[in-house]
């Protein structure tokens, strides 16, 4: 592995004494060119998923990682890896990061905020209408050949337009969603969220700061964009799921495990609420097998970033990250900025 390496890591060109990286992911080419005008790069074209141990071994010698979500960087990593300066995610998400374990070693963070807010949105407005209008219920019906007639009640669902909108976490994206909704569709917006935003961010929306028991009684449709942390695991369980209306949906584009998936399956199957759209789910690849049973329910493989625009937006924010950080710039977005210009 380590002669692999070293013929990988060679392969930009000339250059003896400059940092070292490593890509973690498959990225667009022009990424993985720019990078290599700055430094000895080791990339993965095969997109392969490291193990732990891998991921260790090919960290040896580098001083930066540009990281998505497969890759945990925590205490044992950074222990094995001393030489490491910075860790840039191709993600606006980090839980795949122990910052504490950072901060105590003086690694860098980083990740991709705002490149991603208005494509998220998107994508996490769509699932919502997809629910509601059950869409992907019709479709599957559709495709198997069972529709053999109009009837007055043929997939009925609930309007979005007038309809009340629940956001649990009210950062960026969840922002862009609410105005969606209330601009686009006349929705009542309300919403929960650690701290409540300024006036004059609620205004435009005419959105209302409910506690997390009204939001979930009140909702037609609720949609989650909060933080993965510990805190937030299984934020929507079965308890909070019996709290809801029979007639609402739910739509997590948020992380895997804001979610008790297995709570959820169950809620569905009994229809204790109608129907919800999931583009992240625990331990994913891997989804709970009752999600893949019920029909109502819309799943996607996280994909709500996934235009070329905004992915290739992200990836070049993570390489500005890891430029700035070993070339004594400014990185644009540190998570933990504290360690910045700590001696090591």
């Amino acid at each position: 592995m380590a002669d692999a390496m070293s013929s990988r890591a060679s392969a930009g060109g000339p250059g003896e004494g400059r940092p070292r990286v490593l890509i973690a992911r498959a990225v667009f080419p022009q990424v993985v060119q720019r990078l290599r005008a700055h430094f000895e790069v080791e990339d993965n074209p095969d997109d392969t998923v490291y193990t732990r141990a891998e991921l260790i071994e090919r960290l040896r010698g580098k001083a930066g990682a540009l990281t998505t979500g497969s890759e945990r960087i925590d205490a044992e990593v950074l222990d094995a890896n001393p030489q490491l300066r910075v860790v840039a995610n191709m993600a606006v998400g980090y839980n795949n990061f122990d910052i504490p374990a950072c901060n105590a070693r003086g690694v860098l963070a980083t990740n991709t905020p705002d490149v991603l807010t208005e494509t998220t949105a998107d994508f996490g407005f769509a699932l919502m209408m997809a629910a509601a209008r059950r869409i992907a219920e019709s479709e599957h019906f559709l495709r198997s050949g069972q529709w053999s007639r109009w009837s007055y009640d043929m997939y009925t669902g609930s309007d979005v337009h007038g309809a009340t909108l629940g956001i649990l976490g009210m950062g960026r994206i969840g922002q862009a969603i609410a105005r969606r909704g209330a601009l686009g569709f006349g929705m009542r917006v309300i919403y929960h969220n650690r701290s409540r935003l300024a006036p004059e961010l609620e205004a435009p929306l005419g959105a209302r700061h409910v506690d997390k028991a009204t939001l979930l009684r009140e909702s037609d449709h609720l949609v989650l964009v909060l933080p993965y942390s510990a805190q937030s695991h299984h934020a929507i369980g079965a308890a909070e799921l019996a709290q809801m209306k029979p007639t609402a949906t739910l739509t997590n584009v948020a992380r895997g495990g804001i979610v008790d998936d297995a709570a959820l399956a169950q809620a569905l199957r009994e229809r204790r609420i109608a129907a919800a759209a999931l583009d992240v789910f625990e331990g994913e690849p891997s989804v709970h097998p009752g999600l893949l049973e019920v029909p109502n329910v819309v799943l996607t493989p996280h994909i709500a970033s996934a235009t070329v625009a905004t992915r290739r937006a992200m990836a070049e924010l993570a390489a500005d990250n890891l430029i700035a950080a070993l070339t004594a710039g400014a990185p644009p977005t540190p998570i933990n900025p504290e360690v910045l210009g700590r001696p090591r």
